[in-house]
């Protein structure tokens, strides 16, 4: 059980450190139209979105190290990127966008990809990081 709120706080943190910073530098570049860390609040409960996503990013933690645990560990940095690239990235953009009304244009999907890609990328890489440094 410890071990599993441990990997939770090491996804909560990746998205603070790791993806939020990632978003910053392609706001600050113009490639995104938003900032990072958005205190906007989220429905229904009005939490703010940074910390939403946070919460997220810890269960997201927890299903890539079971993941993790299962097709083994080598080359974890690899894995990491790629399960945080592909797998959140494509939750993303066919469940969470229709649910908030983003909708699902054809025309802007090579883009979205590619943003989530490196995005979801760096929070895998992140947990990772996390998960190797802090004390457990």
């Amino acid at each position: 059980m410890q071990r599993w709120i441990f990997v939770f706080v090491a996804g909560f943190l990746a998205v603070l450190c790791f993806h939020q910073a990632a978003l910053g530098l392609l706001s600050s570049a113009g490639i995104v139209p938003f900032s990072p860390y958005s205190l906007q609040p989220t429905a229904p409960l009005g939490i703010p979105s940074v910390i939403s996503a946070s919460f997220w990013g810890g269960l997201w933690a927890l299903v890539m190290v079971a993941v993790l645990d299962w097709i083994g560990h080598s080359l974890i940095w690899l894995k990491a990127a790629l399960f945080g690239g592909i797998a959140l990235t494509l939750v993303a953009l066919i469940v969470v966008f229709p649910l908030k009304g983003y909708g699902f244009d054809v025309a802007q999907l090579p883009g979205r990809f590619i943003i989530g890609f490196i995005l979801n990328a760096f929070w895998g890489l992140g947990t990772i990081v996390f998960i190797r440094v802090l004390p457990h």
